[in-house]
């Protein structure tokens, strides 16, 4: 009964159909991962689909040095985009997924995926939005780092951050944003003194304040 009203309230789309709907609730289990779990190793296969219920999930790609850059972020209601295509054509994972905020997330084993897709049309319609969705939102990401200066692109970045996680007040280092950016610690670091002097944002140590 609680995965049902959990799919009902986080997952319309799926839920309104009861017979997908309750095999969804039979399939998946209900689970909570704090921050910092790597949910998603790039090159592993896929064992589990998440259903994100509540918290925060940021995908990367990792590239042959080892450095990460951020891809797009799962919020609730939502799911990865990359697992779902990993599992239609039996690949491995091609991105790094990691937990940046406590969250409860439903697992749907792989296994289901594909048989899932054939009998529910409501299923691939959920698939086919969410990857229109991240699609867009990669292709945003891709012009602002090929076309936005670095200081607009880092505070595209700090705004979007602060509107995902409800807050002005962002507790990130220097290095860590440099990282899911692709930078190094020193330009952001710059970066961000500028646009401080600007009267943008505020720095304080490990914080930084949007005004």
């Amino acid at each position: 009964m609680l995965k049902n009203n959990i799919l009902i309230q986080y997952f319309p789309e799926l839920a309104k159909l009861p017979a997908l709907r309750n095999e969804l609730a039979e399939l998946c289990v209900l689970q909570t991962a704090p921050s910092g779990t790597v949910f998603l190793e790039e090159g592993a296969y896929i064992k589990m689909i998440p259903l994100l219920v509540s918290g925060l999930v940021k995908v990367y790609k990792e590239d042959e040095n080892g450095h990460e850059i951020l891809l797009y972020y799962i919020q609730s209601g939502e799911s990865c985009i990359m697992s779902l295509t990993a599992c239609v054509n039996n690949n491995t994972s091609k991105v790094k997924a990691v937990i940046v905020e406590t969250s409860e997330v439903l697992l749907l084993p792989s296994d289901n995926v594909v048989s899932l897709g054939k009998r529910y049309p409501q299923w691939n319609e959920f698939v086919y939005n969410l990857y229109n969705a991240k699609f867009e939102e990669l292709l945003e990401f891709v012009k602002l780092l090929t076309f936005s200066k670095k200081d607009q692109l880092l505070l595209d970045y700090l705004k979007k951050e602060a509107a995902i996680k409800s807050t002005r007040e962002l507790k990130i280092t220097h290095q860590k944003i440099a990282n899911e950016l692709g930078s190094s610690r020193e330009v952001i670091s710059r970066l961000l003194k500028k646009l401080e002097n600007e009267k943008v944002l505020k720095l304080g140590s490990g914080v930084i304040t949007l005004l």
